[in-house]
């Protein structure tokens, strides 16, 4: 396992300049927060990802799922999912429908090496009611999965390591991708001048963990609202921002989102796909302090 540490602590140095692989509609529409809907809910909704077959020696394919169920036909559906390959951005799945009811999402992503993969959805959907009253329904979905190609052993994946090699490799890659991580994170804290000791940390990939437990000093409620609204933000200055400038390298990291601890505002973190940093700061409509 030491030549294996050393191994991929080397790609991270080399940091390989990725070429994003997209699935996005040419009519482009865009993720509008509006008041939750307490009477509708999705009655399903999943990501996953899958190791397909080894394609070429040291290459493979994986398998990258969406899917999303309503029990009617809606004003609106829309589904957006980020993937992310040892911390850095992979892909993206971007589907909307209108008068839909059920999404689905299905790519084949080719992959390199030992990685860990992670893939965060976000689902969407607008309803219109008489009286131009307008709700909304969204939940989160998210999957990963190791997938170790080794010289020693054959290509192999899990999601939950069930044995000690499984756990080690688990390890090493956790290892290598947090490191990663913070150098990136602590990178655009200190180019912001932030105060960290004022924020909870928040990985995106880790925000789908917030659904059952709010931000600080916000109630579940709240939370969820500032979850939709965070979205709303992602997909205008993230995802389209990304998925217009298909041609261009990415080197850009999971976004770093920082709660403030009083309850007031929240800010998220990232590269864009030019290279430069970016903060978007989304103030609480409910905070008492502004």
């Amino acid at each position: 396992m030491k030549k294996a540490m050393i191994y991929i602590c080397l790609c991270f140095i080399g940091a390989l300049i990725l070429y994003i692989q997209w699935e996005q509609p040419k009519d482009q529409t865009t993720v509008k927060f509006f008041p939750l809907d307490q009477e509708k809910r999705f009655e399903d909704t999943s990501t996953s990802l899958t190791l397909l077959s080894e394609s070429d020696q040291d290459e493979y394919d994986i398998q990258w799922k969406t899917e999303s169920l309503v029990d009617e036909p809606i004003y609106l559906r829309q589904d957006v999912s980020l993937l992310y390959s040892d911390g850095q951005l992979k892909g993206i799945l971007s589907k909307w429908k209108e008068s839909g009811q059920n999404l689905f999402q299905d790519t084949n992503v080719h992959g390199e090496d030992s990685s860990h993969y992670q893939a965060i959805t976000f689902h969407h959907g607008e309803l219109h009611y008489p009286d131009d009253n307008i709700k909304s329904i969204q939940d989160m979905s998210k999957a990963e999965l190791y997938v170790i190609d080794s010289p020693l052993t054959p290509l192999e994946s899990f999601e939950t390591p069930e044995n000690t090699t499984q756990k080690d490799w688990k390890k090493t890659l956790d290892h290598a991708t947090n490191q990663q991580l913070h150098y990136e994170w602590n990178k655009y804290i200190n180019h912001f001048q932030i105060n960290k000791s004022q924020y909870e940390a928040i990985p995106l990939t880790s925000l789908p963990d917030y659904e059952t437990k709010p931000f600080p000093s916000l109630s579940a409620d709240q939370t969820l609202q500032v979850i939709g609204q965070l979205w709303e933000g992602l997909y205008k200055n993230y995802v389209l921002e990304f998925t217009s400038n298909k041609d261009e390298p990415s080197r850009s990291y999971v976004p770093l989102v920082l709660a403030e601890k009083k309850g007031t505002h929240l800010l998220v973190l990232f590269e864009n796909s030019k290279g430069e940093k970016e903060k978007l700061i989304q103030r609480y409509p409910f905070s008492s302090t502004d």
